[in-house]
């Protein structure tokens, strides 16, 4: 029996990555908002340093809103004080439209994932 050579995906030989290659089809497929989510998943820690990332995590985009679960009441405030710097931020690296606002939740510190 004769052995294929290991053929790499499309994707890995034209260097993006898995999740660049599903955001794209996920886009194709008219879902901008999950694949948008992703990107902002990708970006949030760098965006917002460590010490809020270990408090908050985006949850959802729908809408034209941004949500963000926090851990504490306290960073719900520091984030909703901080929204407009932070979407600024976040469209600039992602070079598109995220939300028009933040929308922050408080849920429990396990729930951040």
């Amino acid at each position: 029996m004769s052995e294929q050579p290991f053929r790499q995906p499309r994707h890995a030989r034209e260097g993006r990555s898995i999740a660049d290659a599903v955001g794209a089809y996920l886009r194709s497929q008219g879902h901008s908002e999950v694949s948008l989510l992703g990107a902002v998943w990708r970006l949030w820690d760098d965006v917002v340093g460590a010490d809020v990332a270990a408090h908050a995590r985006p949850l959802a985009l729908r809408d034209d809103v941004l949500v963000v679960a926090v851990d504490h009441p306290s960073w719900a405030t520091q984030l909703a004080f901080f929204a407009a710097p932070l979407l600024g931020q976040l469209e600039e690296r992602l070079g598109e439209h995220v939300a028009g606002r933040v929308e922050v939740t408080v849920r429990g510190r396990s729930d951040l994932g």
